[in-house]
């Protein structure tokens, strides 16, 4: 490590670590005019964020602008979730001379911020994964101060955006040192391994999500580390018309296929009509991909699924790479049959980051549901169609049942791709897509980065307000009051 990463390391982590207590103590509606003061900075600022965004990443103004526009509108559903207060799941049990097991004395229970974030931005989504997207957000909204470590696929965006977040903060008032950002890989490790940092937040490639969450838990006092990493999002058909394949095409298609939640497989029934593939295809103009490390893989990937044996290609694509470096692609999609997937696994599972994806045909669709826990152990999302009939009659239990244990969303009908933030969205599923099974998008996003602490028989002085009789944040709270336990399982006779 050089002197000068020490020093950075050294400024950012004390600041954070300096800002952690009086930003906790902040009140719910102070923290929420505070993230709500922050979208609308960023609202006010698109016409100077997006052409950067547009300049560094290649995509569209039009996706750039719905991604700002569901980032702000993100930062401000967290703000009604924290003056709601439900979030903090405040317990009282009153203290209880009579209770059954015991002499009970008074507890009280709430979660509180764990501490400084260090939050890994995505280079695929600029803002709603990156800077102020969705792990600050949730972080924030906890209460914890966030260090962002820029993505290096745009870093112009990422210190513009930082200065938008940190002014409209500090216009708040909430403590220097909430939110910061830092640069360079070498610096983000470094902090990663501060034990000033109390949470960490990742989202991109399997290999360095994994290697960031082992630094994580290897560390002395080890911390937790929500890291989003692969994802093939298979999709299951019962049938296969024009309809369905034009909208898997498009889904496939979409930012050039660099979305974590692109389908990367989708089973058909082997007597399936493709032809339509390829015209469909056909009508999607080239797109550039994020940059050149991301442009290499992918044709590197390509390159590997092309050259599978047995491998049928619907659309070859094509891939281009311009005096700059950058690649520019049209989809690639090809189908193979259910075992020339088991036999060629090694050059057909791994995730594709762009926009290429493969059909599977399949015979029996009662081998579903163990095809897909031996290929597909951990997904954010898998996805049925199915018609209404099937939906109704219980044949698909055994595949829903098993899409339900390996993935964190399960979808009927639709595409994955285009994640809704709602309270109850799930993005995150079972390793290897997510090293921790929570989510990085919706209102239970904030759990995260919060932690439980009890009080018992303290004073009310010294009590957090959520937990006092007074109750002065006007939070939910769930009472236990003397001579409940008595009661104890009659509701089950």
């Amino acid at each position: 490590m050089t002197e000068n990463t020490e020093n950075i390391v050294e400024q950012i982590a004390a600041a954070a670590a300096a800002a952690a207590r009086p930003f906790a103590r902040t009140s719910p509606r102070e923290r929420a005019a505070a993230l709500v003061a922050v979208a609308d900075a960023l609202d006010a600022a698109g016409g100077e964020l997006i052409p950067i965004g547009m300049r560094e990443t290649g995509l569209a103004e039009a996706r750039l602008t719905g991604e700002l526009r569901r980032t702000s509108w993100q930062l401000r559903l967290f703000a009604d979730t924290i003056v709601d207060g439900g979030y903090l799941d405040a317990r009282i049990d009153l203290a209880d001379p009579e209770y059954v097991i015991g002499p009970r004395p008074d507890v009280r229970r709430m979660l509180e911020p764990v501490g400084p974030v260090l939050n890994f931005a995505a280079s695929n989504f600029p803002f709603a994964f990156s800077v102020a997207g969705g792990d600050t957000a949730a972080a924030l909204a906890a209460g914890c101060p966030v260090v962002v470590k820029a993505h290096s696929g745009h870093p112009e965006l990422s210190r513009a955006t930082a200065a938008v977040v940190t002014d409209a903060l500090r216009s708040a008032g909430m403590p220097e040192g909430t939110f910061q950002l830092i640069e360079g890989q070498e610096n983000g490790v470094a902090l990663l391994k501060d034990e000033r940092i109390r949470a960490g937040a990742f989202t991109g490639s399997t290999h360095v999500g994994r290697m960031l969450a082992d630094i994580a838990a290897a560390r002395e006092v080890p911390i937790p580390f929500f890291g989003e990493l692969g994802s093939v999002n298979p999709v299951y058909a019962t049938y296969a018309d024009t309809a369905l394949l034009d909208g898997f095409v498009a889904s496939v298609a979409g930012s050039a296929g660099q979305l974590c939640t692109k389908p990367g497989f989708l089973f058909v029934p082997d007597d399936a009509d493709l032809s339509s593939v390829s015209g469909a295809a056909a009508t999607v103009a080239e797109h550039r991909l994020l940059n050149p490390g991301i442009g290499r893989a992918f044709s590197a990937r390509r390159s590997d699924v092309l050259g599978a044996s047995g491998v049928d290609v619907l659309s070859a694509g094509e891939v281009r790479v311009d005096d700059d470096g950058q690649t520019f692609a049209t989809p690639t999609v090809v189908a193979v049959d259910v075992d020339t997937l088991l036999a060629d696994r090694d050059a057909l599972l791994d995730e594709s980051f762009g926009p290429l994806s493969v059909v599977v045909r399949y015979s029996d669709r009662d081998q579903l549901p163990a095809l897909h826990a031996e290929l597909f152990p951990g997904n954010l999302t898998s996805t049925v169609h199915a018609r209404s009939s099937e939906l109704e009659d219980g044949s698909l239990s055994d595949l829903v049942e098993k899409l339900a244990e390996t993935s964190g969303r399960v979808l009927f009908g639709g595409w994955p791709t285009g994640v809704s933030v709602t309270p109850a969205m799930q993005h995150g599923g079972p390793y290897p897509a997510t090293t921790s099974d929570g989510t990085s998008v919706g209102t239970a996003a904030i759990t995260r980065f919060l932690r439980g602490v009890a009080y018992q028989g303290a004073p009310q002085s010294l009590l957090p307000a959520p937990l006092q009789d007074a109750n002065p944040w006007g939070v939910p709270q769930q009472i236990s009051r003397p001579g409940t336990s008595r009661s104890w399982g009659a509701s089950a006779r």
